[in-house]
């Protein structure tokens, strides 16, 4: 395979990009590509090879105060914009990024290590996004209220919040960012985003498909470097009015601190802990394609990923045999490879992490049934692994797993399988397999977390309210609620006595 490799700037990329322009390692901010104040940059690596991909532009706290000011003088025209503009403007962007789509697949797998089939993907759920908030952003409607008070004429209506923040994660790097910027733009919003230092490319490149489809000057900003100086900037600075984030429970929880001071809203997606609860009258075969589907996407590197399988004693061997041999044919590799299924992990700490994980859970008792090793492809693999009869005291049960392990024990009865699935701090989706009505609707309305999947594992999309309950989350992104969360509300009181 032929990396991408750091290169100056009037250096033509690599072949293999068809287009080559959407290869940037600079920031964009205010409608400019910008260097970091000394030229300082970090390095973007492929996770399969360790390669260097490209040199990215390390910015801090003084550009990003430019980039705020960039966002808040931007912020009035485009709010001004008539909806149906907006939105134009948010299709045209959709368009590009599906007509781009191989390319922007090909960065993303050299960046994030998934599988280009999952990258591609991941580019048609991204530009779904635009779509679905291009006709939001028409939607937007005020409201009359009917007037308690003699004489008078009762309005409420939304109006944009604000210049707003972006800080958007590794694992879906495209996604992550038009989810939440589709929204911010269709409420009349302008934002500044701060994409992973991990995959800033597929970031950078979204900045050059957003100026090209005519996205103003500072409506829509790429901060690059690193995070907590970053971050920290665009928490402390008032003119920041919201803050949306998508990342892991501790940082939210630091985020949150940092925004109080100056009563930010914020919108939080952060880690999960799905249980997929599987009962004997379950179809077994359709059982254990969705585990699959639900624990190994995205390598397990995902905060839907179910991490604590539950099945009823009466299916448990049967379900475990299948599901091992499904797990041993698994293929892993670097994601550039077509017959690639599983591929690395993103960073040496998620793979010490797994490890720590799996030897923890031995050590309790835990029965190992394929896996539990660090695969020869290379040292951010990790062989996609299965534990059976898992203790209760063990940290795998207790702890978010990002990697390829599955975790499978059994249970006897619903009322068991609820308080266990629902034993956990987390609440952001849970996955139940059962062919009873009833049962289903029992379960749904037990468990609690934001989004419950019945028979299925595919739920999100444009029109879902995606997000979760206690350490899971504040807030919804998706749907029109996703869009309120960029808006204040504003109600209008006029006297029509006179």
């Amino acid at each position: 395979m032929t990396a991408l490799r750091a290169r100056p700037a009037d250096h033509p990329a690599p072949p293999r990009l068809t287009d080559r322009a959407l290869l940037r390692e600079l920031a964009y901010v205010g409608g400019r590509w910008t260097a970091a104040a000394g030229a300082g940059t970090f390095a973007v690596t492929d996770p399969a090879t360790g390669d260097t991909l490209a040199h990215v532009a390390a910015l801090g706290a003084a550009e990003t105060g430019a980039a705020i000011a960039a966002a808040q003088a931007a912020f009035a025209p485009w709010r001004g914009r008539l909806p149906q503009e907006r939105a134009a403007i948010l299709r045209r962007w959709g368009d590009l990024m599906l007509a781009a789509r191989e390319d922007l697949a090909l960065l993303m797998t050299l960046e994030q290590g998934k599988p280009l089939a999952e990258s591609r993907g991941e580019i048609d759920y991204a530009a779904s996004f635009l779509d679905w908030f291009a006709g939001e952003a028409q939607r937007m409607n005020a409201e009359s209220v009917t007037s308690h008070l003699p004489g008078a004429e009762m309005l409420v209506r939304r109006e944009a919040l604000g210049p707003v923040a972006l800080v958007t994660p590794w694992n879906f790097p495209a996604a992550m960012i038009t989810r939440k910027a589709a929204a911010a733009l269709a409420a009349g919003c302008s934002c500044v985003v701060h994409p992973s230092s991990e995959t800033p490319l597929s970031a950078l490149a979204l900045a050059e498909l957003a100026e090209r489809a005519g996205v103003p000057a500072g409506v829509f900003n790429v901060v690059t470097g690193d995070a907590a100086i970053i971050v920290g900037t665009l928490s402390a600075d008032p003119r920041i009015r919201g803050l949306s984030f998508t990342g892991s429970t501790g940082i939210g929880q630091m985020i949150a601190a940092q925004c109080a001071p100056t009563m930010k809203r914020l919108v939080m997606e952060l880690g999960g802990h799905a249980p997929l609860i599987v009962f004997d009258d379950a179809d077994l075969d359709r059982a254990v394609d969705i585990a699959m589907d639900a624990k190994f996407a995205t390598s397990g590197q995902d905060c839907l990923a179910a991490n604590r399988i539950f099945v009823q004693r009466a299916i448990y061997p049967a379900f475990l045999d299948r599901f091992a041999a499904r797990i041993k044919a698994l293929r892993t590799g670097p994601g550039t490879d077509p017959a690639t299924q599983v591929g690395p992990l993103m960073h040496a700490r998620a793979v010490a992490k797994v490890a720590a994980q799996v030897t923890d859970a031995l050590a309790k008792g835990a029965r190992l049934v394929t896996g539990g090793t660090a695969h020869p492809a290379g040292p951010l693999f990790y062989a996609p692994t299965l534990l059976a009869d898992i203790p209760e005291d063990a940290d795998i049960l207790a702890e978010e797993t990002f990697g390829p392990v599955a975790a499978v024990l059994p249970f006897d009865t619903e009322a068991e399988a609820i308080a266990r699935a629902n034993a956990t701090d987390y609440g952001l989706v849970a996955y139940v397999l059962t062919e009873s009505g009833a049962r289903q609707q029992r379960m749904a309305r037990a468990l609690d977390f934001g989004m419950v999947a019945i028979n299925r594992v595919k739920i999100t999309g444009g029109p879902v309210p995606f997000g979760g309950w206690k350490h899971s989350g504040l807030g919804r992104e998706g749907s029109r609620h996703g869009l309120e969360a960029f808006t204040e509300l504003k109600y209008l009181c006029i006297d029509t006595a006179a």
